[in-house]
């Protein structure tokens, strides 16, 4: 009987170790391993490619003996949220600058997250085919001087620059008001029901957001309701898309009750190929160009997240950025796994 030959991970030749490393406390550090964590595609598909990969489990009381470790690798791919439980990254930041400081080649690098993994991307990249109305305030003082005027005109969407899963973003709407005291119907992205508050209170909630260097204030998109696409990008390529119907910011109960999981699809369904040509071709070139940022130095992993926009003169669909996700994309497209590990090989090769 002739032997079964090799599998692809076996007989591909190996040629560097990466870290993959994520949030967790003590029993799942004990318990993480890429057979059972959720990235186990990932850990997969990289050794095929010729890339060995850890599983490392990060919390902020081990930070020295994640970075001890850490500096034995050639790479590290970072799944960490920017908030979590009321925690940030500003520890964990701090130490993959200092490996990589000693060669490690790190995504996202935090200098990247901060150029395009934020808020204020949607300001940055306004004038693009992306981009809509959009006002940025550096100052509690300088969004009271000028948001009244934009919601005047409209509904508007307030965010705070870092955040995720709907933190700090708000929906907000002037009502017509008898009294002296300027009234709007604000929505929570995190909430499912709106509320009734003076102009002032929700300016005076808004104080605290500036922590974060800056408030972004976007016009609200009327096509919110049918729905989001998310571009999920390996480095400049396209490595897949979700769509979901969605109610965060959504008020009208029937929408709302069309709002589903997100489904995830190939870079390959004809329903997004315009959308997949505009980011590969045009919105990621101009992205790196805007924000300087070395196309090699793209994150394995991001998303973008786009809005229907108003139909152009030929009944063309625009796309309106939402936000732009880097820190912890997951899950992702089944096919992205693949995309993800060739982008990672090329890294450590151009590495070498």
């Amino acid at each position: 009987m002739n032997p079964e030959p090799p599998s692809t991970s076996q007989s591909t030749a190996r040629f560097g170790r990466i870290a993959i490393l994520w949030r967790g406390d003590e029993a799942a550090r004990r318990a993480a391993t890429p057979a059972t964590s959720r990235f186990k595609a990932v850990f997969t598909a990289l050794a095929d490619v010729g890339v060995d990969a850890e599983p490392i489990v990060y919390e902020d009381d081990i930070r020295d003996a994640v970075c001890a470790r850490l500096a034995r690798f050639d790479g590290v791919l970072v799944w960490v949220n920017p908030i979590h439980e009321g925690r940030n990254r500003a520890n964990l930041d701090a130490l993959l600058r200092e490996v990589m400081a000693r060669g490690v080649w790190v995504s996202a690098h935090p200098d990247v997250i901060l150029k395009m993994g934020t808020k204020e991307v949607l300001h940055r990249t306004r004038t693009m085919g992306w981009g809509c109305d959009t006002a940025l305030y550096r100052t509690a003082e300088a969004m009271r001087a000028g948001f009244p005027a934009r919601l005047a005109a409209g509904p508007r969407v307030i965010k705070r620059n870092r955040g995720n899963g709907g933190q700090g973003v708000w929906r907000i709407e002037q009502l017509t008001s008898s009294g002296a005291q300027p009234m709007v119907r604000v929505l929570d992205a995190t909430k499912d029901v709106s509320e009734v508050v003076a102009l002032d209170e929700f300016l005076e909630r808004c104080v605290g957001y500036f922590d974060d260097g800056c408030v972004i204030d976007q016009q609200f998109q009327a096509r919110l309701s049918e729905g989001v696409v998310r571009c999920y990008m390996a480095g400049d390529h396209c490595a897949g898309f979700g769509y979901q119907n969605v109610k965060a910011l959504v008020d009208a109960p029937a929408a709302r009750a069309e709002a589903g999981p997100r489904l995830y699809t190939s870079n390959a369904d004809p329903r997004f190929q315009r959308l997949r040509r505009l980011m590969e071709d045009e919105w990621t070139p101009q992205l790196t160009s805007l924000l300087d940022i070395a196309p090699r130095d793209l994150p394995m992993i991001w998303d973008a997240d786009f809005m229907l926009g108003p139909p152009g003169a030929d009944g063309t669909d625009s796309y309106v950025l939402g936000e732009i996700n880097v820190s912890s994309v997951f899950p992702i497209p089944a096919e992205s796994s693949a995309q993800i590990a060739r982008c990672v090989a090329d890294r450590l090769r151009s590495k070498a």
